[in-house]
C-alpha cells in the first residue's frame, strides 16, 4: 500500500491515528508515577519513553498539549520528581486503564489493582511488582512547535531492577521479565529474545 501525504491527511480520523501510531515500530510500555503537592498519587501509561543518554542517565517522554488537564505533567512541574515503571504481561489491562481521563482528585491506583510502592522516601510512587523501577528528577522540557507537544527530560536518580534480570555486562533481559511493548495505540505484545548481537566494528 502507498499513502501520499494528501491521502494521509484525508483518511478517517481513527484509521489515520491507528496507521501513523504503528509506523514507528514497537514502542516502550511504561507507567509513569507522580504525586501532587497535596499528596494525591497518579499513574498513567506512556508509550513514548526514550533513552537520551547514559552519562548522565537521561530519559525523555512526550506529552500531548496541556490545553486540557495533564495530571502527570502538572505533578512533575510541581514536585520535580516522577517514576517510570515497566509494564509486564500480568498488569496490561490495569495499566491500559490508566489512560482513562480521571480528575486530578482521583488516583488511578484506586481505580485499578495497581499498587503504590514507596522506596527510600522517594516522594512519588513506584508501581509495586514491576521488574524495572526508575526514579527521576525533572531536568528540562522542549516545546515541539510542529504539533504543540512537550518533550520532557528527566535524570535517573534511582534504579531498581530484579536481580535475576541483570547480566554480568549490565544488560537487562526484558524478555525474561515478560515486559510488554505497544504496537500502535492500544495493542500490547510480549516480545521474545531472538538473538543478542555483539558490538560491531568495521571489517
Amino acid at each position: 500500500m502507498h499513502f501520499t501525504r494528501e491521502q494521509i491527511d484525508n483518511l478517517h480520523h481513527i484509521y489515520k491515528i491507528n496507521l501513523i501510531n504503528s509506523i514507528s515500530g514497537y514502542k516502550s510500555a511504561n507507567l509513569i508515577g507522580t504525586k501532587s503537592g497535596v499528596g494525591i498519587p497518579n499513574v498513567a501509561v506512556f508509550s513514548s519513553v526514550v533513552h537520551y543518554g547514559s552519562s548522565p542517565p537521561i530519559l525523555g517522554f512526550v506529552l500531548r498539549p496541556t490545553t486540557v488537564n495533564r495530571n502527570t505533567y502538572d505533578n512533575i512541574k510541581e514536585t520535580g520528581l516522577y517514576t517510570i515503571n515497566h509494564i509486564h504481561e500480568g498488569i496490561i489491562e490495569d495499566a491500559h486503564h490508566t489512560s482513562a481521563k480521571y480528575p486530578a482528585a482521583i488516583s488511578e491506583f484506586d481505580k485499578t489493582d495497581l499498587e503504590e510502592q514507596y522506596i527510600n522516601d522517594f516522594y512519588p510512587p513506584f508501581v509495586k511488582n514491576t521488574a524495572v523501577q526508575i526514579g527521576l528528577k525533572y531536568l528540562e522540557e522542549y516545546h515541539i512547535k510542529a504539533n504543540n507537544t512537550i518533550l520532557l527530560l528527566g535524570e535517573v536518580v534511582d534504579l531498581y531492577v530484579k536481580d535475576d534480570l541483570v547480566a554480568k555486562d549490565g544488560f537487562i533481559n526484558l524478555a525474561k521479565a515478560n515486559t510488554a511493548t505497544i504496537n500502535g495505540l492500544d495493542t500490547y505484545m510480549v516480545p521474545k529474545t531472538l538473538k543478542k548481537m555483539t558490538y560491531q566494528r568495521p571489517k
